[in-house]
């Protein structure tokens, strides 16, 4: 552990031991305890950060988002569906982080489907991820990629309905959707949507 007056290496710290105990138990598993048995410290640091259950919950989204915005992405060979494909398969649990990553996301839905405010922010991130489908979409459309008689709002709502489908079946069953069988139902997914 750090100095005692160095707060913000703390409080990254704390942060660290929140993401391994939502990786390893989701938000069904985080509590001052778990993060403390974590980091090794007594319940009473991390509730000098975090005074109760909802603030402990607010911070691991946090975390999880800038998680999610910082992990490293595929860099596309070529803009439209190579793009679209690209984006889909950083979602997909392919590796042991993105399936922390992918359990933390997962675990948040009920605490998210059971309080509005984190509901709402649920709702935005699940909207800022359409946009950036339908985007991909729309190129692969211009491009002569996919059919242009499609909306691109619904074909991005699909994505991602099947990229987040596959997510859960992985993570309930990984012996039977290893990297290989999800990357190859997402291309499969792909053919057909291209049709």
């Amino acid at each position: 552990m750090p100095a005692r007056g160095d707060h913000e290496a703390r409080r990254r710290d704390v942060s660290e031991a929140v993401w391994r105990v939502l990786g390893e138990r989701g938000f069904d598993g985080l509590t001052l305890r778990a993060v403390a048995a974590e980091l090794g410290a007594s319940t009473g640091l991390v509730s000098h950060y975090f005074p109760s259950k909802r603030a402990l919950m607010e911070h691991a989204l946090e975390v999880a988002e800038d998680r999610t915005a910082h992990r490293p992405r595929r860099t596309p060979p070529s803009p439209g569906l190579p793009a679209l494909r690209a984006a889909l398969l950083d979602v997909l649990p392919l590796t042991e982080e993105m399936t922390r990553m992918s359990r933390a996301w997962v675990s948040s839905w009920d605490a998210a489907l059971a309080d509005p405010d984190l509901g709402a922010g649920q709702a935005a991130r699940h909207r800022r991820w359409r946009a950036a489908l339908r985007e991909h979409i729309e190129t692969a459309q211009r491009l002569g990629e996919l059919p242009t008689a499609g909306d691109p709002e619904d074909l991005a709502a699909t994505a991602a309905a099947f990229a987040h489908g596959l997510v859960v079946h992985a993570l309930f069953e990984p012996g039977r959707y290893p990297p290989e069988r999800q990357t190859a139902l997402l291309d499969r997914f792909l053919d057909g949507f291209s049709r």
